[in-house]
């Protein structure tokens, strides 16, 4: 009976040696697009695509919004249309970051209407929801005369719901909008966010942005046609958020639209060399636009990217976690 103790205990000893790498690497795994990510306190610093869309319609993909996630508060760039479900999404896949009263602190690249549509939605909704501090945001010159005319269009909804019978609190509707400059704009706890210039078309600003942690240095770029200021700031970050379009699409273009694009948004090829340069260690599609038939797809842009590119990326979707 010994001796069958023995050679039981060698072939236990032997297993646990043979599932050691595989324990270590599921232990480094990073959480998987589109999947809620964990929530213990080592994971410091989150990205959740709120919405990944552009003008076109996509019920699939709400209008551009990213959240940055740090130690559980949310610090969301752009609103786009759906901004608001996507975060109480978000929630009810177990990401207690964006519970309503914790969405408070938004970020501007531009003013564009696919960016900003759904900015009532961010000022209204959490306050009906019983949040009760101020909207902090932060965005290029005409933020403030926006935030002024969408205060006044609903006067009688705030007047409503604070004089009538559901009692709401008097500050969770109310916005404090920095129209910024480039450099850091922000810094808190958990995070400081730079702001900078970056070409987008007839635009006076749009800008992208650097998010630095404890843990992660995250830049998005924003709407923009190739811009230095992108690689400056990335210059081997963890994460790169960035738009594209593909070569496909532009090549089945008519010459007044080719004008536009190259203008104010980013082709794969051109994408491919500004990564190169950047050197991020993931970059990130996002704001993906495909007019090139049903020939111009994901896949086709993914294909694009990786015969032009030699680094880590991805084609993200609504509600991906990075």
């Amino acid at each position: 009976m010994n001796g069958e103790h023995k050679i039981l205990s060698l072939r236990l000893a032997f297993l646990t040696l043979l599932l050691l790498p595989l324990l270590a690497a599921t232990s480094r795994a990073q959480t998987a697009p589109g999947t809620p990510a964990p929530t213990s306190a080592a994971l410091r610093t989150q990205i959740v695509m709120l919405g990944t869309g552009n003008p076109s319609a996509d019920p699939e993909r709400s209008g551009p919004s990213v959240a940055i996630v740090v130690n559980g508060t949310p610090y969301i760039v752009d609103c786009g249309p759906g901004v608001v479900r996507r975060a109480s999404a978000a929630f009810r896949k177990g990401m207690t970051a964006f519970e309503f009263p914790k969405l408070k602190t938004a970020f501007i690249t531009h003013l564009h209407s696919d960016h900003t549509l759904g900015y009532p939605d961010l000022i209204f909704t959490p306050w009906v929801m019983r949040r009760k501090d101020p909207l902090e945001v932060y965005g290029p010159a005409g933020l403030k005369a926006m935030t002024d005319h969408l205060l006044a269009a609903y006067k009688e909804d705030i007047d409503i719901r604070t004089n009538g019978l559901e009692q709401g609190n008097r500050t969770g509707y109310k916005v404090n909008a920095h129209e910024i400059k480039p450099g850091v704009i922000y810094k808190d706890e958990n995070v400081t966010v730079k702001a900078f210039l970056v070409h987008h078309g007839s635009w006076r600003e749009a800008y992208g942005y650097r998010f630095e942690t404890s843990d992660k240095v995250i830049v998005l770029s924003g709407d923009c046609a190739p811009s230095p200021s992108v690689i400056e700031n990335c210059d081997g970050c963890d994460v790169l958020l960035h738009e594209a379009y593909t070569q496909l699409g532009y090549d089945a273009s008519k010459p007044d639209w080719r004008k536009y694009i190259t203008n104010f948004h980013t082709s794969t090829k051109e994408l491919a060399e500004l990564a190169t340069k950047a050197k991020p260690k993931l970059l990130v599609l996002y704001h993906q636009m495909f007019f090139g038939g049903e020939k111009d797809t994901e896949e086709g842009m993914l294909k694009e990217m990786h015969d032009l590119y030699r680094g880590e990326v991805v084609s993200s979707h609504d509600l991906d976690v990075y």
